[in-house]
């Protein structure tokens, strides 16, 4: 019989790729929490017992079986009468596989597949998974629960199906990685479906870290009058019992929590602090360290470490060398005594000079240049790798964004290290982020309160003291500048003249344009990071690194123009008839 109230509870948890027995433990305490709460249904996120995204590893037929053998397990112990659970995982169906999702209620499983498999920017469903039919609902206790998963939603042919065979509520599972502006583009797909079909929507998300990419969760609820009737926290798991009503226009979500999510340059640190933490974590170093240079990207990177990590679990290491001021040495110094971190100072005079001495013989002659520049930073980088070494802690990397664009960057040398956090932060927004940090902190966040980095590191112009009186902005154009030709010329792929129409100089353009193929060969071989803009180095750019193309800065030209000059046959027009 039909009934007239459910209580859902929203899994928002943090899944580890391949760990299907730490998931399925994860999946069974919920679903012991849900049941304290007095739920009917748990609901957990797309692909849950796998871990997201899972990548090549689905295509394993072990893997397979073990997913499978989890959620046997699972659906056996639904039979003691308590919560059922909805659960995502991949499914093997004789030569097919999909992205699968599963109702386990009292003993029974029924499955439904992932129907639009996304294939763009972070996304590659369809090297991995089979599309699945369209799906009709699932029958719930007497409830018709329609399951669109994830990019189902984006569409409307899945949910317009649903609706048309009887679904009384949609109840969307996802792994849907953050970037700046997500929210919004979610909630506008999600009331886009539910004025459509005229039903209420559950957005499931999942939380967490996985190599780059950063789940957000937050999660929400929108009534069939798309009014916001749900909303958990970003950036932190959450297990939220939602309350049911059936009303003679249909269901209604009643009782849920709201959460305030944050927005803009919050966001943006909270996800760098939860993919550093979850890197380290998942892959269980016991720690991090890094090099503290006194300058703005060393600094913002050891308060993310120690917000993520604790300060007992940072070592910072200043390696000073005869370029190195009084005022880097200084400010390295405040800035690891207002995180409470391990400073150590390992002067790498002896170890430079050594290279120099041993390559003397083949450089006589030579004039010095940016070769014994790179000697600096590559000592650096093999005395933290043998830190790293010798206690197990991993090597935070400190590059920023516009830094990884043109190159200005030493391979095997600053470069070094499992991961950076800030791989896809332009140096101003660094910047901008260092100074929030001084006022607030993420929640959750394991570092102090107030001012972590220090305010001359936040007012002096970058260097990288590599030679005397060396300033980034020697070789480089203002980061202001160079910032927004970088944001045209990768998230926005625009022309170099569309770019050069925005107010900057042709030459400059060009040259910015010209750094940032060269660098494509380090930026190959660089650390994984997280991702906060749409198109970060990594998964959403792949570009070749043999590359001769280099946009001359002509303007578009119509596409009439261009058939003439491609056929040499003059264009049509009122004359030529």
């Amino acid at each position: 019989m039909a009934q007239n109230t459910l209580k859902i509870a929203l899994a928002q948890l943090n899944p580890i790729v391949g760990d299907v027995a730490g998931n399925e433990e994860k999946a069974r305490r919920a679903r012991a929490e849900a049941a304290r709460m007095g739920a009917d249904l748990v609901m957990f996120a797309e692909q849950f017992l796998a871990g997201y995204p899972a990548e090549d590893l689905v295509l394993k037929p072990a893997f397979q079986d073990a997913c499978r053998a989890a959620l046997e397990r699972l659906a056996r112990e639904t039979a003691d009468g308590g919560p059922g659970l909805l659960i995502g995982l991949p499914w093997r169906e004789g030569d097919e596989l999909y992205n699968a999702y599963a109702l386990l209620d009292r003993g029974a499983i029924a499955v439904r597949y992932k129907v639009d498999l996304p294939n763009y920017d972070v996304f590659d469903e369809k090297r991995h998974f089979d599309p699945g039919p369209l799906p009709g609902p699932v029958n719930f206790r007497g409830v018709r629960i329609g399951i669109p998963i994830c990019e189902d939603i984006w569409a409307g042919d899945v949910v317009e199906c649903l609706a048309e065979t009887g679904a009384e509520l949609l109840l969307v599972p996802n792994g849907s990685p953050y970037h700046r502006g997500k929210t919004e583009e979610r909630f506008n797909i999600a009331a886009a479906r539910v004025t459509e079909s005229g039903l209420p929507l559950v957005y499931l998300n999942q939380v967490g870290g996985q190599d780059e990419l950063i789940f957000d969760g937050a999660s929400f609820i929108l009534n069939a009058d798309c009014a916001l009737a749900c909303q958990l926290p970003a950036f932190e798991e959450a297990v939220a019992l939602t309350l049911w009503e059936k009303t003679e226009e249909g269901w209604v979500c009643r009782e849920a929590p709201m959460a305030t999510v944050e927005e803009g340059g919050q966001a943006d640190y909270a996800a760098c602090v939860l993919g550093l933490r979850d890197y380290v974590e998942k892959n269980r170093f016991p720690g991090v360290v890094l090099g503290l240079s006194g300058g703005i990207d060393s600094a913002i990177c050891a308060a993310m470490a120690v917000d993520a990590l604790g300060p007992e679990r940072v070592h910072c290491v200043m390696l000073p060398y005869r370029y190195t001021s009084g005022e880097s040495l200084k400010d390295a110094e405040d800035c690891a005594r207002a995180l409470g971190v391990r400073y150590d100072i390992l002067p790498i005079a002896e170890p430079v000079e050594g290279f120099e001495a041993a390559l003397q013989p083949l450089f006589a002659g030579r004039e010095r240049d940016i070769t014994e520049e790179n000697l600096q930073s590559r000592a650096r980088g093999t005395i933290l790798m043998a830190i790293s070494n010798k206690f197990g802690a991993m090597v935070v990397t400190t590059g920023n964004k516009s830094e990884m664009s043109v190159g200005y960057a030493t391979i095997y040398g600053d470069m070094n290290g499992g991961f950076n956090p800030i791989k896809d932060l332009y140096k101003m927004e660094v910047y901008r982020l260092s100074a929030l940090r001084n006022r607030w902190k993420p929640k959750g966040a394991l570092g102090p309160d107030g001012t972590v980095i220090p305010q001359n590191i936040l007012a002096k112009a970058p260097t990288a003291e590599l030679r005397e009186n060396q300033k980034d902005q020697d070789s480089l154009p203002p980061y202001e500048d160079l910032d927004e030709i970088l944001r045209g010329l990768v998230e926005e792929e625009l022309r170099v003249s569309d770019v050069v129409a925005k107010g900057y100089d042709a030459e400059v353009v060009k040259k910015v344009e010209r750094l940032l193929y060269l660098a494509e060969y380090k930026r190959r071989q660089s650390a994984p990071g997280v991702k906060v803009t749409r198109k970060n180095f990594g998964r959403d750019r792949r570009y070749p690194i043999v590359n001769r193309f280099r946009d001359q800065g002509l303007a578009a030209h119509r596409k009439d123009e261009a058939l003439e000059r491609a056929t040499g046959k003059p264009r049509l027009g009122s004359m030529d008839v």
